[in-house]
């Protein structure tokens, strides 16, 4: 469960977090969730039940293809057992599309009324110098779209500002109605009240920049929280479980029980937790553990759900099904930090709070203030709505999304993709970066690093014969080896006679005389010792946790060594330069050894490790570093990574990772470039400079105007009347606008 204080991802969400936590009928049909007991229920709690009750009809075929899509995609949690909990998560990102789709028919269609408004308004006719056709009726045309305009793009926020109110906690929805309800009252009373002048334009662009500055929003907003469908997806849903006699049946995932022996073949993924009765194989566990290298597997050893078999067949006996798996607890660990993100309070809102109160008491002195100067007139009204129209965040409205849309853009030109703008605000703030290992600090697999040879064999002799004898292994320190000798130009010798050694390495012909190439375990069983030389290579290796590989002629004599590792990327080098040039920790998080982290540490420069670390305790390892006061960013590309992702105040997703990593981020770096952080961090500033630019702009040019509207200039004949400041307010927009686009040209290198 939620604290109190954490944020709703958008406003319409937290309406729904309103009046006592009542469902409203979307969300009960989009999160599936039960009614609550109606004596809980706060009376007021229907607010946010109309305002989309309306959209019902029109979302209900968005909704059932995203529910039919629940319901029958091949990866859901039927399959697994967990049905209830992703029923919710679905509902949960459907409900943010219908949220964006709401706003942007209605900004579409309120433009389209807006027109006529426009053209047929005599202020914009006679500023811009043009007369529209005349014919009867027309003089209607202005009001009577105005008034369709208000009730269906504007009563939404009035609807949303009752629970500002309820919470006397104004903001922007307060602040946009009260401003577009002063307009359209006065346009309407100006109808029928000699010597005033409606401005019905200015209330439909009011609202309809409202509109676009909303659905620009929830477009930024809005995170399809993929995560834990992605999670489920690394499950199969069907098993091969061996009968008593021997065969093998397929059954679903979710009628698995403890006891029972599944045959889990090449290439297949393990469908629960369990222990290897028969055979031996190599496991791909990255995706649990981030260790690059696959994990040899004999009976007795335990295997997880989710991971993927390698070369041979295994029969598991299961240990663990459905919730009580460790893909299971990932989930619920991405499910929980999801729903930990700390409140962030953006600007605009404390803006148009301390706005909202201005206005009223200027408007306030101005009426006392003009009652007394001239007694209880027209003059008056006109005085005191002018206040209220200038109050109007025209610019307001559009200052913080407008940058919010270009540093979206902009981001994506620079190959990262913002799918949570609150993280990319508070990514200015960061200091400290967490990276994990595998796959992002460095390559996320083997390559030779270094090479030893015996007397009388050079390093281009050696990787011809060893290549050559790893040429149809698909093992990754056979690719290691090919990829280094086809990286120095060495063409593979010619073999013959080739064989596995399982647990061993291999041996060949290779010009008629028998060439072996394994490891230590090879070295042991052929009882043979190494040369001096190749001996401290490979101590020196072992001391940096690389793995070494033998290269042995005639069963007698260790000719050469290779030493493997993950590779580091040279883009690691200069990203963490550039982050400690800013004053930014960074950290790592691996699964790999203690040695093989203390050795990518001091050769990167990084300032603290943590080595040997599980899934979970990469999300408690955020939590420390959170614990001690630290805005943490998080950077990874694994399913292990995406609990601390989702923790982390800012999860930023290497794109070639997993699908899950990428849904866990709040941002997506296209490339595998840890150089982009940098970029991130530097766009992040960039932008709420901007942002914070804007909001001088657009707040400074109403600290101006009210006065100028209140008519503190009157004495010397400077009037402002509500016209007037409507079009004063829209410049505000044009250099809010500008402002903005300005950001496009913000140099990241």
């Amino acid at each position: 469960m939620q604290s109190d204080d954490a944020v709703s991802c958008c406003r319409i969400c937290e309406l729904e977090s309103a009046g006592d936590g009542a469902a409203t009928p979307d969300s009960e049909h989009q999160h599936d969730r039960p009614q609550q007991d109606d004596s809980r229920t706060h009376p007021d709690s229907s607010v946010e039940q109309e305002l989309l009750e309306e959209e019902a009809e029109r979302a209900d075929e968005a909704e059932r293809e995203i529910h039919e899509r629940t319901e029958h995609d091949e990866h859901t949690h039927d399959s697994h057992g967990e049905d209830g909990d992703h029923a919710g998560h679905d509902g949960h990102g459907g409900m943010h599309a219908g949220h964006e789709q709401m706003f942007r028919r209605r900004f579409f269609i309120s433009t389209a009324l807006s027109i006529p408004v426009l053209l047929y308004s005599p202020f914009i006719q006679g500023a811009l110098g043009f007369s529209s056709p005349a014919f009867p009726g027309s003089t209607w045309i202005t009001p009577v779209f105005a008034v369709v305009v208000f009730a269906y793009g504007g009563i939404p926020f009035l609807k949303m500002a009752i629970p500002e109110l309820k919470d006397r906690s104004p903001g922007m929805m307060t602040l946009i109605s009260m401003a577009i309800s002063v307009a359209f009252l006065y346009s309407v009373a100006s109808l029928f009240i000699p010597g005033t002048t409606p401005f019905f334009w200015e209330l439909v662009t009011l609202i309809d920049i409202m509109l676009l500055g909303h659905w620009i929003e929830m477009r930024s907003v809005r995170a399809a929280s993929g995560a834990l469908d992605e999670l489920a997806r690394l499950m199969p849903d069907t098993a091969e479980r061996v009968t008593e006699s021997g065969d093998t049946e397929e059954v679903p995932v979710s009628e698995l029980q403890n006891g029972d022996v599944l045959l889990v073949r090449p290439g297949a993924s393990v469908p629960a937790d369990g222990e290897v009765v028969e055979g031996a194989s190599s496991v791909d566990e990255s995706m649990i553990t981030g260790e690059s290298r696959p994990v040899d597997k004999e009976p007795g050893a335990d295997v997880v759900a989710g991971t993927v078999n390698q070369d041979g067949s295994l029969r598991v006996r299961v240990t663990k099904t459905g919730d009580e798996t460790a893909l299971a607890g990932i989930m619920r660990l991405v499910e929980d930090a999801q729903q930990s993100k700390s409140k962030t309070q953006l600007l605009a809102d404390r803006a148009s709070g301390w706005l909202f109160y201005a206005a009223l008491g200027v408007a306030a002195i101005t009426a006392v203030a003009w009652v007394i100067a001239v007694g209880l007139n027209i003059a008056v009204l006109e005085r005191v709505v002018t206040v209220l129209v200038i109050a109007c965040p025209h610019a307001l409205g559009l200052a913080v999304p407008l940058v919010v849309a270009i540093n979206t853009s902009t981001a994506a030109r620079n190959g990262m993709l913002i799918r949570d703008r609150i993280a990319m605000e508070e990514a200015r703030n960061l200091d400290t970066v967490m990276f994990d290992k595998t796959g992002t600090l460095t390559k996320g697999e083997q390559g030779v690093v270094g090479v030893e040879t015996a007397a009388g064999w050079s390093e281009e002799e050696a990787f011809e014969v060893a290549a050559g004898v790893e040429g149809d292994s698909e093992h990754m320190i056979a690719r290691a080896i090919r990829t280094a000798a086809d990286e120095r130009g060495v063409q593979r010798a010619s073999v013959s006679n080739f064989e596995n050694l399982r647990g061993l390495g291999v041996k060949a012909t290779v010009g008629g005389e028998l060439v072996h190439l394994g490891g230590p375990n090879l070295i042991e069983k052929l009882g043979i010792d190494r040369p001096s030389s190749i001996a401290s290579f490979a101590d020196e290796a072992g001391s940096n946790a690389q793995t070494v590989i033998y290269l042995i002629q005639d069963e007698s004599e260790v000719v050469a060594a290779f030493a493997l590792a993950d590779v580091i990327r040279e883009e690691s080098r200069q990203a963490i330069d550039a982050l400690h040039a800013m004053d930014i920790e960074v950290a790592m998080l691996t699964g790999d050894s203690e040695d093989v982290a203390k050795a990518v540490s001091e050769e990167l420069g990084i300032d603290q490790y943590f080595a040997e670390v599980l899934p979970e305790e990469k999300d408690t390892k955020v939590e420390q570093l959170q614990s001690e006061g630290k805005l943490v960013a998080m950077v990874g590309d694994g399913v292990n990574d995406a609990p601390a992702l989702t923790r982390a105040d800012v999860g930023i997703a290497i794109g070639s990772g997993t699908d899950v990593a990428i849904e866990s981020g709040d941002i997506i770096l296209v490339e595998n470039n840890p150089r982009d952080v940098v970029r991130l961090i530097k766009l992040s500033k960039a932008s709420y400079r901007k942002m914070q630019e804007n909001l001088v702009w657009a707040t400074g040019y109403n600290v101006f105007a009210l006065p100028l509207a209140a008519g503190v200039l009157a004495p010397i004949g400077i009037l402002l009347s509500p016209a007037i400041g409507a079009v004063f307010m829209s410049l505000s927009t044009v250099i809010v606008a500008i402002n903005a686009r300005r950001l496009r040209g913000v140099d990241l290198s």
